[in-house]
């Protein structure tokens, strides 16, 4: 075991979290309007009584802004365990399907999905997981001589109070960062150099964020309003949910 610096953990961070603002930015630039009204569901925003194209689009862009971002945020929090387990364990990124992580401690082999939050999956989500851990054991068990694999479900943050799942072991936010650093405070530690340029970054797409949005409602105005102002739901709902004929 070799103790990471605080100093390594901020160079990393501030060496690739440029990537996760830099997607943010491409994503919501790539955005069409259309698309996410296709994608959306038109039942709810009627039920939330959203008589407005500006309070409409801003609805819907953030929300599908927001699965992205959590996405791509996973994606980076997933290159940072890595990172820092290969520096302290001698981690590396595994080669096996659905499996991020793997290294050996304490003479035990350990395999390890990574995913953002405690809740990150239904039923049959967790059920491949499970699939995934179990073909990883037995590939393991017959290419090396480490007979004691403990496969383990890694969350980058929250709580789970009953770790163990039979298959595998579930560590949330604390409990994975300790596990894969040794170092009890490094969920914390973590926290501070996420936020380099994070000021400037965001300024540049609230920027962009503008555009879209106001270009977004002409678009809207123009397709799914009438004369009056009135928003077109049905139009909106045979935009989304008809079938098409050739």
């Amino acid at each position: 075991m070799k103790p990471i610096t605080q100093q390594e953990i901020t160079d990393y961070v501030e060496a690739n979290i440029q990537v996760f603002h830099q997607r943010r930015l491409e994503n919501l630039q790539k955005l069409k309007l259309m698309n996410v009204v296709k994608q959306k569901n038109p039942y709810l925003f009627k039920a939330k009584n959203i008589n407005t194209a500006s309070e409409f689009v801003k609805t819907i862009l953030e929300a599908r802004l927001s699965s992205q971002e959590e996405t791509i945020f996973g994606g980076f929090l997933e290159g940072l365990a890595i990172f820092i387990c290969a520096k302290v364990y001698g981690g590396q990124k595994s080669s096996a399907e659905g499996i991020d992580l793997e290294f050996e401690k304490d003479s035990i082999r350990y395999i390890v999905s990574i995913k953002s939050g405690p809740n990150w999956g239904n039923s049959s989500q967790v059920s491949k997981l499970k699939d995934n851990f179990r073909k990883a054991k037995r590939i393991l068990r017959t290419n090396t001589l480490s007979a004691n694999v403990v496969a383990i479900n890694g969350c980058c943050y929250g709580k789970n109070q009953k770790p163990d799942k039979g298959d595998y072991l579930k560590l949330c936010g604390q409990k994975f960062w300790e596990f894969i650093s040794g170092d009890t405070n490094l969920y914390t530690d973590i926290i501070e150099p996420l936020g380099h340029q994070a000021k400037e970054k965001n300024e540049q797409f609230l920027q962009e964020y503008a555009k879209v949005l106001n270009k977004f409602t002409l678009e809207f105005i123009t397709t799914f309003c009438n004369a009056d102002g009135n928003i077109l739901w049905e139009e909106i709902v045979k935009f989304n949910s008809a079938e098409t004929t050739s």
